[in-house]
């Protein structure tokens, strides 16, 4: 796979691509993460990517044209101000990429849309910043948009890294043990089942004893019984929808 990043800092992104699971991804070819700074796109001689809106009020609001110099070059391709799916001169001789504007005003992101994105071979992210982004590149350039909370962030650069990660932990081959991801949170819209490991017996806080006895069925009801539980408690909006799912299916 590969990821193509949009931003107004690009130096952001060092500190994560470089450590951890992602630095190995890379290392092992399962993903090419490429980070572009937008300003490298504009015409302006003052490297500006934004303006004063339209119609008045406050902030700035990010210019269309080098978001669309950025994503065209990125493509290969020579993309007008209608976009790459709204104009028939448009030349883009390289597989469909997924181009992704990461904003407060997309849909909320989980574990099912991270599965999604990773089917695909090519995802370009637009961090966006300021008060927003010019409303074309929503409407002609963005396959899509997405957000990672019910909150304002300064820009889409941890929003992109957050997707980044997500999506990278599920390519094939990435994660050292693949059962893992069977196992996790959000898997079948339920939450993780408590996890210990040694000693068995910390400062008089004991492991669960069946998870000490060796009966893999035991433990396997354990597991789902905790996961229920916890779910319930903590995320009844899942728990609901766990129920939906088990009496449709």
């Amino acid at each position: 796979m590969r990821i193509d990043i949009i931003t107004i800092f690009p130096k952001m992104f060092g500190p994560i691509l470089n450590e951890s699971m992602i630095k190995r991804a890379q290392a092992k070819g399962k993903v090419e993460i490429r980070v572009h700074d937008l300003r490298d796109h504009t015409l302006n001689k003052h490297r500006k990517v934004d303006d004063r809106p339209f119609g008045g009020g406050s902030g700035m609001v990010m210019n269309p044209e080098p978001i669309f110099r950025a994503v065209g070059q990125i493509l290969g391709s020579r993309l007008s101000v209608y976009g790459p799916r709204r104009t028939p001169q448009t030349v883009n001789r390289k597989p469909k990429a997924r181009i992704v504007l990461l904003t407060p005003q997309g849909k909320k992101f989980n574990q099912e849309m991270a599965k999604e994105l990773a089917k695909y071979k090519h995802l370009i992210l637009i961090c966006g910043h300021y008060e927003g982004v010019d409303e074309r590149v929503r409407e002609n350039l963005a396959d899509e948009e997405i957000s990672i909370g019910d909150y304002v962030l300064t820009g889409g650069e941890l929003p992109a890294m957050v997707l980044a990660d997500a999506v990278t932990r599920l390519i094939p081959g990435v994660l050292g043990d693949k059962n893992s991801l069977k196992c996790e949170s959000f898997e079948g819209n339920l939450l993780e089942h408590p996890q210990y490991t040694r000693p068995a017996n910390f400062q008089g806080m004991a492991v669960p004893a069946v998870l000490l006895s060796g009966d893999h069925s035991k433990i396997e009801v354990w597991r789902s019984r905790e996961a229920f539980k916890r779910t319930k408690k903590r995320r009844p909006d899942l728990f609901i929808k766990n129920k939906r799912r088990v009496r449709n299916g």
